[in-house]
């Protein structure tokens, strides 16, 4: 069966989860974008505890946008903040060298659009995990889709992936386990393990 989901930024641990245990994944491009939720951010593990990446949108909830007409608020430095945070956060970490490099396009080329940075973010993303998915997009939105199991749901911040299994953090010894980061932290962490880990996991 096909899954459904949004493009995020660097998506959490529940979208590859997800991704990796369907036959293709299809990604909602045709949906209106809605602020509060992952499309344009990613969390990771700093030295203080969960810290959000936020990518800077030109949004007004007035004038309803599509999600792949928003457009990156890009007068700020915000590539340098969230390189420096994921320098931070996981240069001390098993793998972030061995990976790093392969992410620097996303931080060094610039994007007008989130939907095109996502949508880069995760052809880069599977490159550094190897994995062999299919992916399509939607030509319209639908609010039930038939032929696909949707989750379209694990875009929103107030989903609890509780079933996820811990894995040794960075700064575990300081905050606990923290369910559900950005794929970078599983990534960083668990390097090449990082696949099978994500096929033995149920949402």
């Amino acid at each position: 069966m096909s899954c459904l989901l949004h493009p995020t930024y660097f998506p959490n641990v529940a979208h590859f989860v997800a991704m990796v245990n369907s036959d293709d994944v299809v990604f909602e491009v045709c949906d209106n974008y809605q602020k509060q939720s992952f499309r344009n951010r990613a969390e990771i593990y700093s030295a203080n505890g969960k810290l959000a990446l936020t990518v800077p949108v030109s949004y007004t909830q007035k004038n309803r946008q599509l999600y792949k007409d928003v457009a990156i608020a890009n007068d700020g430095l915000w590539q340098q903040q969230h390189l420096k945070s994921l320098q931070s956060a996981y240069s001390m970490s098993p793998f972030y060298e061995y990976y790093i490099d392969d992410l620097m396009p996303l931080f060094e080329n610039q994007f007008d659009f989130i939907l095109d940075l996502n949508l880069n973010c995760f052809e880069i993303l599977k490159e550094c995990l190897q994995l062999e998915i299919n992916v399509t997009k939607t030509k319209v939105y639908e609010k039930d889709p038939d032929q696909v199991t949707d989750f379209r749901n694990l875009v929103n911040r107030n989903y609890k992936a509780e079933t996820l299994s811990p894995y040794t953090q960075v700064f575990t010894d300081k905050h606990g386990f923290i369910n559900n980061l950005s794929i970078l932290d599983l990534l960083f962490n668990e390097g090449p393990n990082t696949e099978l880990y994500l096929q033995k996991q149920k949402l």
